[in-house]
């Protein structure tokens, strides 16, 4: 099997955007292309495309996106295929391009991710993103995500001693790094003070869904992300040298979240990482820097444990204790993570490895982790139903 890297990124600003979804991707895409050294029109080498979007149908009424973006960006006569996997598509989509370099079925693939979400309310967002539930058993009942969240944090609040003060905490970091990426949504480090302890509290921070508040949520985003695939004994070609994927995991769990037997553990995060530590060769220790699926507050604490990163019901003491910083020792969603950079759907997963490509090239600025050689992604789909782990390598 052919080993596979990334030799191009790019990424638009996460927020609103002021162009099409089709136009988005693009700009995304000749970023990563130009990171690559690669011209499109003839001869551009690209052999296949996948796009990562769980919305373009519903939202933007457009469908067939990745046809679209070839012929937009002239990369005909490129193999194309969107890909859907609700939260999840964009790693989704990165495993598949993975799929098809390592089988040798084509050399170069782009895969981008994007959603336009701010065309409709944030309420209509909502229920956009509730139709990943069980139509019958969850969803016809009125749930959300916020609403499994809500309750995914009292269970482990009660069970592990995570407190409404653990969250904040998780929230101000991410903002404060974001702080320093110039492509994320959200540019305000908020006062840890004003958003949990002041007496103005429940105005600037009311509750979402208990004990969940404003800022233990993600925003609501457009954005798009890119990254170029290569075989790595075509390295020679690119620009850059490419960082390698060196592990994917995969794992899915109960689609109605009320028949797992133990409701505070998320068995699909732990199997996803075990099966990409797993064909790495790594182990939980060996990782420098992580990002993880933090539309909630809450997950990055139970995320960094299923992954083994820190031990079940202690991820919170990590986060007091300052490890989860850049210069922590291992520093979680350095980009700022769903929670201030932004979560357009389909793009999250693939933005969570160009952030990690970035630190493994040295090139993350003021939230450079220093020395870092390895780093994990976790994409979480649904409730935890369908997530995707990934381990990229630094080659020396």
């Amino acid at each position: 099997m052919r080993k596979v890297g990334i030799a191009g990124v790019g990424h638009t600003k996460f927020g609103r955007s002021e162009v099409s979804l089709v136009d988005m991707l693009a700009l995304a895409a000749l970023e990563a292309l130009d990171d690559a050294g690669i011209r499109t029109g003839r001869r551009h080498g690209v052999d296949q495309v996948f796009v990562a979007s769980m919305g373009a149908g519903i939202l933007n009424r457009q469908s067939s996106v990745a046809s679209a973006l070839v012929d937009t960006l002239n990369l005909q006569p490129a193999m194309a295929e969107t890909v859907e996997n609700g939260p999840a598509s964009g790693a989704s989509a990165v495993k598949l391009g993975y799929m098809a370099i390592a089988s040798g079925m084509c050399d170069v693939a782009l895969v981008v991710g994007g959603e336009l979400m701010r065309v409709v309310t944030g309420w209509e967002a909502t229920d956009f993103v509730a139709t990943m539930l069980h139509p019958d058993a969850e969803y016809a009942y009125g749930l959300t995500l916020p609403a499994f969240a809500g309750m995914f944090t009292r269970l482990y609040m009660d069970k592990y001693g995570v407190t409404e003060k653990d969250l904040a905490m998780v929230a101000v970091k991410n903002h404060e790094h974001a702080m320093h990426n110039p492509v994320a949504h959200i540019q305000l480090v908020p006062s840890f003070h004003a958003i949990i302890e002041d007496e103005d509290a429940p105005v600037i921070n009311p509750y979402v869904a208990e004990p969940l508040r404003v800022y233990d949520v993600c925003p609501v985003s457009d954005g798009a992300a890119a990254v170029v695939l290569c075989a790595m004994d075509l390295a020679d070609r690119f620009r850059k040298k490419p960082v390698r994927i060196a592990g994917i995991g995969q794992a899915t769990d109960t689609h109605v979240v009320a028949e797992r037997e133990v409701p505070t553990d998320l068995l699909a995060v732990r199997l996803a990482a075990q099966r990409a530590y797993a064909m790495a060769g790594l182990k939980p220790e060996d990782i420098d820097v992580a990002e993880l699926h933090d539309a909630f507050t809450i997950l990055e604490i139970a995320i960094s444990e299923e992954a083994g990163l820190f031990p079940k019901g202690e991820g919170h003491l990590a986060v007091r204790r300052g490890e989860t910083r850049v210069g922590g020792r291992i520093p979680i969603n350095t980009s700022g993570g769903l929670k201030a950079k932004g979560h357009p759907l389909g793009a999250t997963g693939v933005s969570q490895i160009v952030e990690l490509v970035r630190q493994l090239r040295g090139e993350a600025g003021g939230r450079q982790v220093e020395g870092a050689r390895h780093g994990l992604a976790v994409n979480f789909g649904g409730f935890g139903n369908n997530v995707v782990a990934t381990i990229l390598s630094k080659e020396e």
